[in-house]
């Protein structure tokens, strides 16, 4: 099997390893090529904690202003700030400067229209054809602005999920919270909204220094900081975020994890008991939101994997709520994103007004158990990989809108190549955490004969 890059470019933006193949050079060619593309207007410019983040921010910066662009530098701040900013500011557009769940070695730009959402299909292939002809715009130094750095993004974040939920309703006692932000993005303002809200907060792993604590992903297995904190410190609920805060995993009362999945289950449970209306989620999340769904009289509608395609979908179908099951959840009353700081708002006033425990109100879903693999592929072999899905398993109905999904008679599984990463991932739900195990495994068995 051939070597994997460590340079990935798409339609999603560009990341890569930093001293490897994320230059500054291509930092800057690839935001002069966004400056052409929007214009000459604000771009919102935050980034994550990465200890790399200061050199691409330079050369984001530099790009930029040779494209004659006004930058609004928002500071270290979350993916999801960038978004409601560029909303807020009526900007051109806005990059956010973070590789997300990476690991610390890799960095990446993500690129924000002026809707505040991430470029559509159609706009990032625009921007890649602009990028690979180099035409970009170059100004004279008399057309080169100041940059203006902004103070009080944080607090405006946190003041819209305020504005719209209110602080938690009084009970006999105020919840405790125990937040790992993972040393990332979401270290200062996390804390700061949890306790505008109401709760008392006890904060792991939030010093915004870069440092990864942990792989940033916040899966079960890499939360036992968390679980123990949640149990030291007798808390409701432990909440868990990636490098740039997008992403929200929630521990149990007991210290336990209850998956990325129920983050996006739960939050849509409390939304539509408030305001019914259409969900969308992507193919890769739990079946489990179609039953909440269905108790409120409400449709689930499915789009490809992606922030892009779900805010598509959602706008499509006039959805109230949606998301994605890797504890994306995106509530466009108060940002069309996904937004961590939003979704444990949403979670802890449905923690606070049922007066049950988390374990409650998990035990009270519908039950599934998903598991998730992934592993390196090149990407000119994914059309083959798929194509060798679809023979394989031709008997059985397909959704073939993103990769292969299979729905067998008592399980599914979604085999497809990922948007930021050069892998496969298999996706499998079962009513038993066994049974989707053995599912996921058997479909990486088989893919891994086909690469042999």
């Amino acid at each position: 099997m051939r070597a994997i890059p460590s340079l990935k470019i798409s339609i999603s933006g560009v990341r890569g390893v930093v001293g490897d193949s994320l230059t500054p050079d291509l930092l800057t060619r690839f935001s002069q090529a966004f400056g052409t593309c929007l214009g000459s207007g604000a771009i919102v410019v935050g980034r994550d904690t990465r200890t790399s983040g200061e050199m691409v921010r330079q050369a984001v910066v530099s790009g930029l202003l040779s494209a004659g662009c006004r930058i609004v530098d928002a500071g270290v701040c979350p993916t999801p700030t960038v978004q409601l900013l560029v909303r807020r500011l009526k900007a051109a557009g806005g990059i956010a400067i973070t590789a997300s769940h990476n690991p610390p070695e890799w960095n990446a730009l993500k690129f924000v229209g002026p809707d505040a959402l991430f470029l559509s299909a159609a706009r990032g292939r625009e921007l890649l054809d602009i990028y690979h002809q180099g035409e970009y715009t170059r100004v004279g130094s008399h057309a080169i602005r100041q940059v203006e750095a902004m103070s009080g993004a944080l607090d405006l974040h946190v003041a819209a999920v305020l504005d719209h939920l209110g602080e938690l309703p009084a009970g006999k006692r105020r919840l405790r919270v125990v937040l790992d932000a993972c040393n990332g993005a979401g270290s200062v303002v996390g804390p700061r909204l949890l306790e505008a809200l109401g709760a008392d907060v006890v904060g792991i792993n939030v010093t915004p220094d870069g440092r990864f604590p942990r792989p940033a992903e916040p899966t079960p297995e890499n939360l036992s900081a968390l679980c123990a904190a949640v149990r030291e410190h007798a808390a409701d609920i432990g909440f868990a975020q990636d490098m740039d805060a997008d992403r929200l995993a929630i521990v149990s009362e007991e210290g336990t994890p209850i998956g990325e999945e129920r983050t996006l289950v739960l939050a849509v449970e409390h939304v539509l008991g408030l305001t019914p209306g259409p969900v969308t989620a992507n193919l890769a999340t739990t079946h489990a939101l179609e039953p909440v769904a269905a108790r409120f009289g409400c449709a689930v509608h499915r789009t490809k994997v992606g922030e892009a395609n779900v805010t598509e979908g959602m706008m499509r179908c006039k959805a109230v709520i949606g998301g994605e099951g890797n504890g994306g959840v995106i509530y466009p009353r108060i940002n069309f994103a996904r937004d961590s700081l939003v979704g444990m708002g949403l979670i802890l006033h449905r923690l606070a007004g049922s007066g049950r425990t988390v374990s409650d109100l998990v035990a009270a879903l519908p039950p599934f158990e998903m598991a998730k693999i992934q592993f390196p592929c090149p990407s000119q072999r994914l059309a083959e990989v798929v194509r060798q899905a679809r023979q394989e398993y031709a008997r059985y109905p397909m959704d073939l809108r993103d990769g292969v999904k299979v729905m067998l008679p008592d399980a599914w599984f979604l085999l497809r190549g990922s948007n930021t990463e050069p892998v496969l991932r298999v996706v499998a739900e079962a009513r038993d955490e066994a049974s989707a195990r053995a599912l996921a495994r058997r479909v990486q068995e088989r893919v891994m004969s086909w690469l042999a």
